[in-house]
């Protein structure tokens, strides 16, 4: 059976992010269960504030398009997402509206959040470890994209000092929690592939 295609994105841009050592974490763990992992950078992907008219009257920037595309290309997506605010970045809600406008030939609506799994994580400096950017991300994806969001998730509270410096987690309830998320991520890829034949 070919390695799940796993999709891996950090909501922030920020140097030392904590959740970009997050998910540089999960990236490893992903391609240690046999996963094949591509991990991006939201930097890479520059777009401008989501505006519908724009994408009526020009249609949606070039950069929403492949990054549409890098979705529909994998089988699963890991999210690893901030909290500012109680919610997720305005960089990352941006991302995954624009994707979600993205309409190539023949796809029906949310093409990119259909047929695939998605699974969530986040750290945080805080005690909730980031819990309330996930309440609202899986809102979003689930009810707002319609999308397949497992249930496992992972939070790394007082992210500050939850890496070691091998960026390993040194919470040994937080590093099964990953991998848990991780197991469970390619388990369900692995039958939606098979449900898809």
């Amino acid at each position: 059976m070919p390695a799940p295609k796993i999709l891996v994105i950090p909501g922030s841009l920020r140097r030392g992010s904590h959740n970009s050592r997050l998910a540089a974490l999960a990236s490893k763990e992903l391609m240690l269960a046999d996963a094949e992992v591509t991990r991006i950078s939201l930097a890479d992907y520059e777009l401008p504030i989501y505006d519908a008219d724009l994408a009526a009257e020009s249609g949606p920037p070039g950069n929403a398009v492949k990054l549409k595309q890098l979705v529909c290309a994998h089988g699963g997506v890991f999210i690893a997402s901030p909290e500012y605010n109680a919610s997720i970045t305005p960089l990352l809600k941006n991302a995954i509206d624009w994707i979600s406008a993205v309409r190539e030939r023949d796809d029906p609506p949310l093409a990119a959040y259909q047929n695939r799994v998605f699974a969530l994580g986040a750290a945080s400096p805080g005690r909730s470890g980031g819990m309330q950017s996930l309440i609202a991300l899986r809102q979003v994806l689930a009810v707002g994209c319609r999308a397949l969001v497992i249930g496992e998730q992972v939070t790394i509270p007082n992210a500050a000092e939850a890496f070691d410096d091998m960026d390993e987690l040194r919470d040994a309830r937080a590093a099964g929690q990953l991998k848990l998320v991780v197991k469970k991520l390619i388990e369900y890829v692995r039958m939606l592939r098979l449900e898809g034949r």
